[in-house]
């Protein structure tokens, strides 16, 4: 039996390199079961994700009854935690536990912060809701307790993926950094998807004790799944006594800030991440309200988004894995992020569907080529002292971007129709579609700036 195994074991290794994505990141020093361990933790952030800005989006506006206002509020609470991932990463660098690690005790307090609010969280939205004996219950302790337990959800995701991901950094050989970033984000893109249909099918037929049991399940899946991803990742170091002498987070900041054109990098991801995030709460209705798409069929967008991401990601891997420069590969995702938006505003008057679900892949595809793009830039360019600030500037630049291009798509597209109701422009220039459509140009015109931003950040031909 052993002979057999060990056999079937030996085939599965000389597979993996050419049949399985991202097999050939495994290194002899951090061989592919161990890689895939340690991006468990990406799975989880992804879970956590699809729970906040999907799942719980739905069941407290529709089964909970919760106004739309306050959902939003909700939502976008984690964002309040987005800047300080360069501080949580800049701590991380320069930690010393007395155990000897630097990166593991950040995981594991981002993990029981993230533990902590799942926790209390469908408790908490049930007393918001007012649903049965909940409604005897002040009004405040619902917002209070409700915007801590998304609070908490997200310091927990910005923590963890943060150092994590720094964590992968330190491991793996510098060659093989790009298909190491990957692989991590493919993780998360499979945990959005497995968990977004296990939720789905959890709470088909909803009720108060589902929400518990499946809110809660998460938070246990979470600890499980981060346990199990730190396992004996990081060696431990020797313990060192503090210096007197160690600069301070705006020290290092400033030596950051001044090396390898950081500001213009920060400034090409902020462009970036807000041209392909604004249309997010935009794609469904747009896809229901104009082309007459069924619930069904807008429930494939966010699989039909996270396939050209997988795609994106496994395609940016393979070839930055052979030298290319990692600004050229964020470049190449605006590019296609141009036309993937103007296929979504032609798809309303030539009323093709097929336009949008084309459009809406190029946007997964080309916003998985420019981030990969970029996070590669951030890890290859960072000093190794410095790898946890510079990959927290960039997760705080991204999420930041992202939370205020959401918002903003929403409160653009809903003016836009205010001042069409008013009859201030000409006839036949506003339309159901006009707004959406202003946004989907914004987000080319912010394409466009992105691509000016990186062009100093390419390397120049000899």
């Amino acid at each position: 039996m052993k002979r057999v195994t060990k056999m079937l074991m030996q085939s599965w290794s000389n597979l993996g390199p050419r049949y399985l994505p991202f097999a050939d990141a495994a290194s002899d020093d951090l061989p592919l079961s161990r890689l895939l361990r340690l991006s468990l933790f990406q799975a989880s952030s992804g879970m956590a994700l699809v729970l906040l800005v999907g799942t719980l989006n739905r069941v407290m506006i529709v089964e909970l009854h919760v106004p739309a206002s306050i959902v939003s509020v909700m939502i976008s609470l984690p964002i309040i935690f987005a800047p300080f991932r360069a501080l949580i990463g800049f701590r991380s660098d320069k930690h010393k536990s007395a155990f000897g690690w630097r990166r593991v005790p950040f995981i594991w307090m981002g993990t029981l912060v993230q533990f902590g609010g799942l926790s209390i969280m469908p408790f908490a939205l049930l007393v918001l809701s007012g649903a049965g004996q909940s409604a005897q219950a002040p009004v405040w302790i619902g917002w209070a307790a409700s915007g801590l337990a998304f609070l908490l959800v997200g310091a927990g995701i910005h923590i963890t993926q943060t150092v994590g991901l720094a964590l992968a950094t330190d491991l793996a050989p510098e060659v093989d950094q790009p298909k190491v970033v990957g692989l991590m984000y493919v993780m998360q893109l499979l945990g959005m998807i497995v968990s977004a249909l296990v939720f789905g099918l959890a709470l088909n037929e909803f009720s108060p004790g589902k929400l518990i049991q499946v809110i809660q399940a998460a938070a246990i899946i979470t600890l499980l799944l981060n346990v199990i991803s730190l396992w004996k990742q990081e060696p431990r170091g020797q313990v060192e006594k503090k210096s007197s002498r160690e600069p301070s987070f705006l020290d290092s900041w400033r030596t950051f800030a001044q090396g390898g054109n950081a500001k213009r990098r920060l400034i090409a991801v902020g462009f970036g991440t807000m041209a392909f995030s604004m249309n997010e709460v935009l794609l469904e209705p747009y896809g229901g309200q104009i082309l007459g798409m069924s619930v069904s069929d807008t429930t494939m967008l966010t699989a039909i988004l996270a396939l050209g991401g997988l795609i994106g990601f496994s395609w940016a891997s393979r070839v930055l894995g052979k030298g290319t420069d990692p600004f050229y590969m964020a470049t190449i995702g605006a590019l296609v992020g141009i036309p993937a938006f103007l296929l979504i505003a032609l798809s309303a008057p030539l009323a093709l569907t097929v336009l949008f679900l084309l459009g809406t892949f190029l946007i997964g595809f080309g916003g998985g080529l420019f981030s990969h793009g970029t996070l590669t830039a951030t890890m290859q360019l960072a000093p190794s002292n410095q790898r946890g600030l510079a990959l927290g500037a960039w997760g705080a630049v991204q999420a930041t971007a992202a939370g205020i291009a959401i918002g903003l798509g929403g409160v653009i597209r809903d003016i836009v129709v205010a001042i069409g109701a008013t009859n201030w422009l000409p006839e036949g220039v506003i339309g159901p579609a006009t707004g959406y459509s202003f946004v989907y140009f914004l987000e080319i015109g912010l394409l466009i700036a992105t691509i000016f931003s990186m062009t100093t950040l390419l390397p120049k031909r000899k």
